[in-house]
């Protein structure tokens, strides 16, 4: 599928760079980004708002740390960097003044002249869908992005959305990113997976490993605390009872890390191209690399997908 793509050619695994300027500093994420160039990564997802929840900021850092990262390294030609914008889902957010204003900011952030992938981060429906697709159209026109992408879509809205595109003689949205992994199934249903892979529409599912919930290091009450992350996921630990014993099993038959089978899992999913993951650490991101060669049989795909049942 990704051969059809131009900014995900060649690429198993994408970077998510939210956790940057966030939940680690920006000398831990030059680690983690010189970790995963040396061990072969060529794509890093953020957006325009990364990290706007956290007190204090306002949004743009992580594209701050990336473009300062791609500049004292002098990587950017070797790198493909995908952004967002609108994250709030902001009425007008999409309209084509809006999307060349973020366009060229984010551009200013991440200190490069194109971004390979850009994508509307929330749908909004004030402005015409048409409209939308012009506005990107003008990115295209003025080399600015190669490729467009919708992030957080509904089957309905993506499919207009192409309509809309083909109408208007803009390209469509070649890329869809989602929440998909093992505990959250609901963005990324058969209806949607069946459409992607009719019209070669890319899924590149975000939060891969539940926001490191997947990686196993959640089990008891207490580990909720230690994390900054902890409280938010407090919602998966009762499927994890379930889901969390069958992953224990897998990875012991494949000698492969939790973090890994849930990985794997979802590359065995109908329409995905690369997943999505974050890394606080340079050993996380070995990890990481490692999953892509892992293939699960179908019996342990199945095992997993029933899990929750």
């Amino acid at each position: 599928m990704s051969g059809k793509h131009p900014s995900l050619s060649g690429i198993p695994l994408v970077l998510g760079g939210n956790v940057f300027g966030w939940t680690i500093d920006r000398d831990r994420s030059f680690e983690v980004l010189d970790a995963f160039y040396e061990n072969g990564g060529r794509m890093i997802d953020t957006a325009e708002g990364y990290s706007a929840w956290v007190p204090g900021h306002k949004g743009g850092e992580s594209e701050t740390v990336i473009g300062e990262w791609l500049e004292s390294r002098g990587v950017r030609k070797h790198m493909r960097i995908a952004t967002k914008t609108n994250m709030a889902g902001e009425p007008g957010g999409l309209a084509p003044a809006r999307l060349l204003e973020r366009c060229q900011a984010s551009l200013e952030r991440l200190r490069t002249d194109y971004i390979d992938l850009y994508y509307a981060h929330r749908d909004e429906e004030q402005t015409p869908q048409a409209e939308v697709a012009e506005g990107f159209k003008a990115l295209f026109d003025r080399k600015l992005i190669r490729e467009a992408g919708a992030s957080n879509f509904a089957l309905d809205r993506l499919a207009s959305a192409q309509k809309a595109a083909e109408a208007a003689g803009a390209p469509a949205y070649g890329v869809l990113q989602n929440q998909y992994n093992l505990l959250e199934r609901d963005a990324y249903p058969p209806e949607l997976q069946a459409f992607c892979v009719q019209n070669d529409v890319a899924m590149l599912p975000f939060f891969g490993l539940a926001s490191g919930f997947l990686t196993g290091k959640y089990r008891k009450d207490a580990d909720f605390a230690r994390y900054p992350r902890g409280e938010g996921l407090r919602k998966y630990a009762e499927p994890g009872k379930r889901l969390l014993p069958v992953m224990d099993r897998i990875a012991a038959e494949t000698e492969a890390t939790l973090g890994q089978v849930a990985l794997a899992w979802l590359l065995a999913q109908p329409g995905i191209a690369a997943p999505i993951a974050s890394a606080t650490t340079a050993d996380q991101v070995d990890d990481l690399v490692e999953a892509m060669e892992l293939e699960l049989s179908a019996a342990q795909v199945a095992a997993l997908t029933k899990a929750l049942d």
